[in-house]
């Protein structure tokens, strides 16, 4: 299927600030990006690079005054829902490939060390693999409850499991510090989910926030907040937690002061892959 997806940013600048910003949706893993366009107002030098997460940055220096950013792709994605392997096993940690271990280590939004003791208590008698982390994703979807503007940037997944409230960031930093702390890699994903199959929401998109556990040999798909396959995620950045996957960061007197997010099914589009 194809998903139209895009966002405006309005950053308003005190003197001119030197921005990155991973944002930009990379052609990978079953989605491509097409005919990507992007428009800086007023116009300025922009480049970006890899890091080491394979995630797309921007760079620019924002002018003082206002800066517009606008961005509007079509990305092609698998018209399925998630998919759910109950069956599926754990991995072992002896048997984890090199670069997967640091996703079994604490991380600055996801300190899993504090929680070890609870992880063990709520979910040692699961059996491991897919069900002990979809145990994980129920027990995060009954008992954090949704509030908008609950918590800042700085809010650390074990400050909202205490306070038992967040937004779709802290139900992933939740998720995967449990996982953690039960030697089950785990990486923080954000980017554009549509509502697609499901009742439409009827407040202001915004990007979305879920997680991917390893399990059997490679990485799977879980959203503690909404719990349910879903179909049309398209993919903008992954990392250990939101610290490297941050939408912008401003060297500088830079703030953030509009944003709009789309992300809809394009009609007859649907197709199933070869």
């Amino acid at each position: 299927m194809q998903v139209q997806i895009g966002f405006e940013l309005v950053l308003e600048s005190g003197s001119p600030t030197p921005t990155v910003a991973i944002i930009e949706p990379p052609s990978h893993d079953g989605q491509r990006i097409l005919h990507p366009r992007l428009t800086l107002t007023p116009q300025l030098p922009l480049r970006s690079y890899f890091d080491s997460f394979g995630n797309i940055v921007w760079r620019w220096t924002a002018p003082t005054g206002m800066l517009r950013v606008h961005y509007d792709a079509v990305a092609e994605v698998l018209p399925l829902p998630d998919p759910v392997y109950p069956e599926l096993p754990a991995t072992p940690v002896d048997q984890l490939p090199d670069e997967v271990l640091m996703y079994t280590l604490p991380s600055r939004y996801c300190p899993s060390d504090l929680v070890r003791d609870d992880a063990w208590r709520l979910f040692g008698d699961v059996p491991d693999g897919w069900v002990r982390v979809q145990a994980i994703c129920d027990w995060v979807h009954r008992n954090i409850v949704y509030v908008s503007s609950s918590s800042t940037e700085a809010t650390s997944g074990f400050e909202s499991y205490q306070s038992r409230k967040g937004v779709c960031r802290d139900f992933s930093h939740i998720a995967v510090m449990f996982c953690r702390a039960l030697n089950i890699p785990a990486r923080y994903v954000y980017g554009f989910l549509p509502d697609i199959n499901v009742p439409a929401n009827p407040d202001p998109m915004d990007f979305h926030a879920w997680f991917e556990a390893y399990l059997g040999g490679a990485w799977q798909t879980f959203d503690a907040r909404h719990n349910r396959p879903r179909c049309g995620r398209v993919v903008i950045a992954r990392g250990r937690d939101a610290v490297d996957t941050a939408i912008l960061t401003s060297y500088g007197d830079s703030r953030l002061i509009g944003l709009t997010v789309w992300a809809h099914e394009l009609p007859n589009t649907r197709r199933l892959s070869e």
